[in-house]
């Protein structure tokens, strides 16, 4: 017999390596997942579908990605996990085959004020050192071309301990790129000192207007009231210069309060640091307001905003200072640096060019790298972390991706979707939480949770193919193919908003006339000036509700009751019938257990290890005193109304004993935005990024304006969702509001009275109105990328 016929008749045993082509997961339990347990292929790209609130962050981010980055966390020493977040291991039974996974969230890109899409990426590290070689005049190394690092001068004595001990001067420099005026912020800020106080009252009297600033606080006002620089009993008006220079400006001094040394210095300073050096975005909205109420940001004089040194922008490559690359669209900037040749650093010119060429490849070619980071929309953030993974050779390790296609116009999903492709034919493993049609078309498996959000849901529907998917009988099969038709009547506008001359960002002098009364749509490429023809142009003075992307913050404190502003007249309705305080009702405050500080549960802070919380003994995780559960309303205590659904809850207030007309008011609100499953006392870090967003916008629905500007209000919906969204933008328009939607998704297009349409691509390509009319008119024009898509979309 020959070689070859033996090798035939014996085919060799696989290798015990190639067993493992699944992630295991069995028994998940992890926020509202009902033991869950699936298998999912590695080296696939698997699509998790189901409606918001469902369970799908909690399989892939809450139990898959999060036990990944802790077993790789556990492989560092004790001592360099003392440095690293604690994770504690996700409540699930069985969970193998796990690779080493990458995480691109939608989590904004830091909250600091000098935090840039150049600082962000590489990019900015790579432009500093190719000026630090080849700028002229030189003017040192790359950190001079940094404007987070401070130019530092010092000299003096210093001992060198070596042989007979002798004292040599020293001197010691470092040159920084900062602007020493505005330190790299771009901006100065100019503070109205009326906000700050009352000047016809004296400290003691209660002069500070600061939120926060409490009579007996020992930090803020017993500080200058007993620093011993003023007198607390005169009035501010009345001080000396003396006086008013070290209330206002003096240097920290140290002094002494009833026998606690505190540091005391000028108040202007003081506000300065405590609040103008966080990123204003993600400020509770009262600080927010206090904020925008007492100061003013103007552009740098001395740096026109580039945050630059003036030696930092005086060195050029070929008449370019680093301060006019930063400000050039990236994908200008990207022929600049092919246009630069120098074979010494032939190598760096290339990693550069790389890098800027894969910020047009996901569709970020109309940024600019000093665009501040905290302006980038959830899903442009999300393709900004992007960038650094795509030329990774990596492979074989897990991708992990929130909705990568938020914030992308039809066109751009293509993109999107070749991208997430050739991730997996790496032989990577890529996992998408999406919502998109177009990208659940790609997927080599689906999961679909549900059935419900929230208590409803968190069970696997359906495990397959997307044929299978469409053919199965799910929330998410059934409505994969819906697609919402052209209206046949679109109403009459009642007045218009007239923009004139707008020239925000790369707008083009644009005018246009926003019809009033109805509901338009504007829509256009990811780039083409949509956010800032609205949020940018539209007047402060038309009475706007704005309702856009950025994230709602809350502690596990936080939960729907308190953020909406339910828990309010919930209080007074249970103090009223009960004749007590309505601060009994609060768990922050003086109804609060006082084992757990009304959290319901006790941390144990073990080290280096995850820390564990354990339900209350004395209150059994109700939050609250034994005394206060004993005070009912309409036969139920308050804890009881906490643990309601928002649909329980609304017929409980609707009528009976507990009818309380302004938490039913609220709660209404919240089931027109489809959250009637929500649990009034959940705490707002176990919702979704869908339900954080409707959330927010039940909330303003309270507000008072003739105009709501909604932007992407479709982020995180379930297709099932979109519809009863716009069901609900009906209802706002019919009730007499105008409504102005920033969109994307083809189904708000084709539902809207009037769509203006921008482009036609995006940063210096865009900034045009390249459409106004009806959507049956766009779609019958087909004159740009958005009808085309539309016409696709309706099947025209």
């Amino acid at each position: 017999m020959t070689a070859a016929s033996k090798t035939d008749t014996h085919a060799p045993e696989p290798h015990a390596a190639d067993s493992h082509d699944w992630i295991r997961v069995h028994g998940a339990r992890v926020n509202n997942l009902k033991d869950v347990s699936v298998e999912i292929p590695k080296r696939r790209l698997t699509v998790f579908t189901g409606v918001s609130g469902s369970g799908k962050s909690s399989l892939v981010f809450g139990t898959i990605a999060a036990e990944s980055q802790r077993l790789i966390n556990e492989t560092y020493s004790a001592f360099v996990q003392g440095f690293m977040p604690t994770l504690a291991r996700p409540e699930v039974d069985v969970l193998d085959g796990l690779t080493t996974a990458i995480i691109v969230d939608q989590q904004r890109i830091g909250s600091d004020p000098r935090s840039t899409v150049g600082t962000a990426t590489d990019a900015n590290a790579m432009l500093r050192i190719l000026f630090s070689r080849l700028g002229m005049p030189h003017i040192g190394p790359p950190s001079a071309y940094s404007f987070n690092t401070a130019t530092v001068r010092a000299s003096g004595a210093i001992t060198v301990e070596r042989g007979a001990k002798k004292a040599v001067k020293a001197t010691f420099s470092r040159t920084g790129g900062m602007c020493p005026d505005c330190e790299g912020r771009g901006t100065v800020s100019d503070i109205d000192l009326t906000q700050l106080y009352d000047d016809s009252k004296s400290i003691s009297e209660g002069a500070f207007t600061i939120p926060g600033w409490k009579s007996d606080s020992f930090w803020t006002v017993r500080l200058y009231a007993e620093s011993g620089f003023l007198d607390p009993n005169k009035p501010i008006r009345k001080f000396t210069k003396k006086e008013m220079q070290d209330f206002l400006h003096r240097e920290p001094t140290k002094v002494k309060v009833e026998g606690v040394n505190l540091t005391y210095e000028g108040l202007i300073p003081k506000i300065q640091k405590s609040f103008l050096s966080k990123d204003k975005e993600a400020m509770q909205p009262h600080i927010r307001a206090f904020v925008e109420r007492a100061v003013t940001f103007t552009t740098c004089p001395e740096c026109d905003g580039t945050r630059l040194s003036e030696g930092a922008r005086s060195s050029k490559i070929d008449g370019i200072s680093i301060a006019d690359a930063c400000a050039m669209q990236i994908s200008d900037l990207a022929e600049w640096v092919r246009g630069v040749k120098d074979p010494s650093v032939a190598p760096l010119l290339t990693a550069l060019g790389r890098t800027l060429d894969s910020f047009a490849e996901i569709g970020l070619g109309y940024l600019s790298l000093d665009r501040p980071a905290a302006t980038l929309s959830g899903g442009e953030a999300q393709r900004v972390k992007m960038i650094r993974h795509l030329g990774s050779s990596l492979t074989d390790t897990t991708y992990v991706f929130d909705e990568p296609t938020i914030g992308l116009h039809p066109h751009d999903i293509q993109r999107m979707n070749d991208l997430l492709l050739r991730l997996r034919d790496k032989g990577n493993t890529v996992l998408v939480v999406e919502h998109k049609p177009q990208t659940i078309a790609i997927a080599d498996h689906i999961v679909d949770l549900g059935p419900g959000a929230g208590t409803e849901g968190g069970t696997v529907c359906f495990e397959g193919t997307v044929e299978g998917l469409r053919s199965g009988d799910t929330v998410t099969g059934r409505h994969l193919d819906d697609r919402a038709a052209l209206k046949d009547t679109v109403r009459k506008p009642t007045g218009h908003l007239s923009i004139r001359g707008a020239a925000t960002h790369n707008l083009r002098d644009v005018d246009v006339d926003i019809p009033l009364g109805v509901l338009c749509v504007v829509t256009g490429v990811a780039g083409s000036g949509k956010s800032s023809l609205i949020h940018g142009s539209v007047p402060a003075s038309a009475g706007v509700v704005s309702v856009d992307q950025t994230p709602i913050r809350g502690s596990r404190r936080s939960n729907p009751a308190t953020y909406t502003g339910l828990l309010e007249p919930i209080r007074k309705a249970f103090a009223k019938a009960n004749g007590v305080k309505p601060a009994l009702f609060s768990a922050n405050s003086e109804g609060a257990c006082p084992t757990c500080n009304g959290a319901g549960v006790v941390y144990t802070d073990l080290a280096m290890m995850a820390g564990v919380a354990t339900t209350c003994e004395d209150c059994e995780g109700k939050r609250f005193l034994a005394s206060v559960l004993e005070y009912r309303l309409g036969g139920r205590d308050i804890s009881e109304v906490l643990a309601m659904s928002v649909a329980e809850a609304e017929e409980f207030f609707g009528d009976g004993e507990a009818r309380t007309p302004a938490a039913h008011r609220v709660l209404e609100r919240l089931a027109d935005v489809g959250l009637g499953y929500l649990g009034l006392g959940q705490p707002l870090t176990t919702l979704s990024g869908g339900e954080r967003q409707r959330l927010k916008l039940a909330t303003h629905m309270a507000d008072k304006g003739g105009v709501y500007v909604l932007d992407e209000p479709t982020t995180g919906l379930h297709l099932a969702d979109v519809e009863q969204l716009l069901g609900l933008l009906d209802r706002l328009v019919d009730s007499g509001k105008s409504v102005i939607v920033v969109e994307h998704h083809q189904a708000v297009m084709a539902h809207a009275d009037w769509i203006i349409d921008l482009g036609p691509g995006a940063g210096h390509d865009g900034g045009r109105i390249v459409f106004e009319g009806t959507p049956a008119d766009l779609v019958a024009a087909r004159s740009t990328l958005t009808g085309e898509h539309l016409a696709e979309y309706v099947g025209a």
